[in-house]
C-alpha cells in the first residue's frame, strides 16, 4: 500500500497511477446533526439535555451503542462493492478534546474514527479525516456545533491555538498510515473579515508539515467552501476543495430545468457554477476535489425525479472533467442518504412524531423551505425588509439570517428539551434497540442513487 499525493490535477499512488477519488460523507456520525439522526438544535446542546435525563452511565450505553452500529464493516462493504474508494469522515473536535481542558487530548479519542478507518481500508477505501466542528465554531450554523449564529473562532486566538495543537495531535497518530488520503482541517470556514482565515490556513499548514509531510491537505475555501481569493500560491501536496450545492436541489428548490429563486437553472447553469467554484484549482493546475454536494429528496415523485436529473448532471460534468467527489451523504433518516433508517425502525416508532413536529415548526435549516409557521415568520421577514431593505448580513443574506434566528435557534433549542424527554423511562434494551436503527442491516438502501454514484 503507498501514499497517495498529488501530481498536477491528478492524484496517483507512488507508481504515478492515477486515482480519481469518489466517494460518500460520513455525517451524522461523529459530527452529529439534526436533520440526519432526528434531534434538534445543535449537537452539545443535544447531548447535555440527553445526559441530563438518561444519566452518565445510561447516556455512555446509548451514544457508544449508536456510533459503534451506524459506521461498521458492512458499511464499508456496501460502499466498496458500488466501486467507491474514498469516505471523508467529518469528526466533532470534542472527540479529542474538552472545552473544560483546552490542550489535554482524550486517550480514547481515534476509537471510532481508527475503526472505521481501518474497515474502509479492509474494503480498499481511502479515507478524508474532516475537522467539521472546532472550537467557538468556524461558521454560523448547527453543523459546527454553534449553538448561536456567530463563529466566534475567528475572533479568539485562544480557539485558533487548540485547532493547531488538535492538528498537530492528528496529524502525528496518522501521519505512517497509507489508507488515509489526507486531512480536511476545516470544514467550511466563514470569516466575514476575510482577514484572518488566510494568515491561519499558513499557520496550520505549517505545523501540520511538520509533523506530517507526505498526507495530501484537503483546503476549504471562506464562506463555506466557495471563495478562494483567500489563498496565493498553492502548497505542494495540497488540493483546494470547493462545495457545489446546487439551489434546484435544496429546500426551497423549484423546477429542474427551471426557476429557482428567480434564476434559471439547467445543466448549462450548474457547469457555469462548477466552473466558477473551481476556477482557482483549475488555474493553478491542483486536482480538483467536489468536497460535497447533493439534492434533498421531498418524497415526491415528481421532485426527487428531477433531482435524480440534477445529480446526473452534475456527476457527468464532474466525469468530463476528471474531478473527484464526496458526496454528502451516506446514512440518515432519509432526506439525503444513500441508506436510511426504516419508518418501522425502533428509533423512527419513538421519535417519528417528533421528527414530523420539527419539520412542521421548521427547526432544522437543512432541507427546510425556511418558513416553518409562516403565519409567524412571513409578517417578520416582511417587517426586516420593509425596515432594513439594505440588510444583507455575511454569508447567505436577510431571509437565511432571519429563519436561523427564529426557526433553527429560538425554535430549535426549546425542541432539544422535548427530544431528550422521550428518553425518559427507557430501559437499557429500549436504548440499544434505538441505536441499531441506525445500524446498516437494519436500514433500507436508496439504491437507485447508489447506482447513480457506481457509474460517477
Amino acid at each position: 500500500m503507498t501514499f497517495l499525493r498529488t501530481a498536477g490535477r491528478r492524484f496517483v499512488d507512488e507508481t504515478d497511477t492515477a486515482v480519481r477519488l469518489r466517494g460518500v460523507a460520513v455525517g451524522g456520525w461523529l459530527n452529529m446533526e439534526n436533520f440526519i439522526t432526528g434531534y434538534s438544535g445543535n449537537e452539545s446542546l443535544m447531548r447535555s439535555t440527553v445526559r441530563a435525563v438518561l444519566g452518565d452511565d445510561r447516556y455512555e450505553l446509548f451514544f457508544e451503542r449508536l456510533l459503534t452500529a451506524f459506521f461498521a464493516d458492512e458499511d464499508a462493504k456496501l460502499l466498496a462493492d458500488a466501486g467507491l474508494n474514498c469516505v471523508r469522515f467529518p469528526v466533532n473536535y470534542r472527540h479529542f478534546e474538552d472545552d473544560s481542558k483546552p490542550f489535554a487530548f482524550k486517550e480514547d479519542g481515534f476509537r471510532h474514527l481508527d475503526r472505521a478507518i481501518e474497515a474502509c481500508a479492509r474494503h480498499g477505501i481511502y479515507s478524508v479525516v474532516d475537522l467539521h466542528a472546532l472550537p467557538g465554531s468556524q461558521n454560523h450554523h448547527w453543523h459546527s456545533d454553534n449553538p448561536t449564529h456567530r463563529p466566534a473562532f475567528w475572533d479568539h486566538p485562544h480557539f485558533q491555538d487548540r485547532v493547531v495543537a488538535m492538528w498537530e495531535h492528528i496529524a502525528d497518530h496518522y501521519k505512517d498510515n497509507p489508507w488515509v488520503a489526507g486531512y480536511n482541517p476545516i470544514n467550511e470556514p466563514a470569516d466575514e473579515s476575510r482577514a484572518v482565515v488566510g494568515p491561519f490556513y499558513r499557520r496550520l499548514v505549517e505545523a501540520i508539515r511538520k509533523v506530517d509531510n507526505r498526507h495530501i491537505l484537503f483546503l476549504d475555501g471562506n464562506t463555506y467552501s466557495t471563495e478562494f481569493d483567500i489563498f496565493a500560491e498553492p502548497w505542494e501536496n495540497t488540493v483546494y476543495v470547493c462545495h457545489d450545492y446546487a439551489a434546484p436541489g435544496l429546500g426551497r428548490g423549484g423546477d429542474y430545468p427551471g426557476r429557482t429563486d428567480g434564476k434559471y437553472f439547467d445543466k448549462a447553469a450548474l457547469e457555469a457554477k462548477y466552473a466558477e467554484r473551481t476556477e482557482y484549482s483549475r488555474r493553478t493546475g491542483t486536482p480538483v476535489w467536489v468536497g460535497e454536494f447533493g439534492p434533498i429528496y421531498t418524497g415526491d415523485e415528481r421532485v426527487d425525479a428531477m433531482r435524480r436529473q440534477l445529480l446526473d448532471d452534475q456527476l457527468d460534468i464532474y466525469r468530463r472533467d476528471g474531478a473527484g467527489w464526496s458526496i454528502w451523504m451516506y446514512k440518515d433518516l432519509g432526506r439525503q442518504g444513500v441508506v436510511m433508517v426504516r419508518p418501522d425502525s425502533a428509533y423512527l416508532t419513538r421519535f417519528g412524531d417528533f421528527v414530523a413536529k420539527k419539520n412542521r415548526l421548521g427547526a432544522d435549516q437543512w432541507g427546510s423551505d425556511g418558513q416553518g409557521v409562516v403565519e409567524v415568520t412571513e409578517p417578520f421577514q416582511a417587517m426586516i425588509a420593509r425596515e432594513f431593505p439594505s440588510f444583507e448580513p455575511y454569508p447567505w443574506g436577510r431571509f437565511d439570517w432571519v429563519r436561523t434566528l427564529i426557526l433553527n435557534l429560538t425554535v430549535a433549542q426549546p425542541l432539544a428539551y422535548e427530544y431528550a424527554e422521550l428518553f425518559r423511562g427507557l430501559g437499557d434494551d429500549d436504548l440499544i434497540a434505538l441505536a441499531d436503527s441506525f445500524a446498516l442491516g437494519d436500514c433500507d438502501v436508496r439504491t437507485s442513487l447508489l447506482d447513480q454514484l457506481r457509474t460517477g
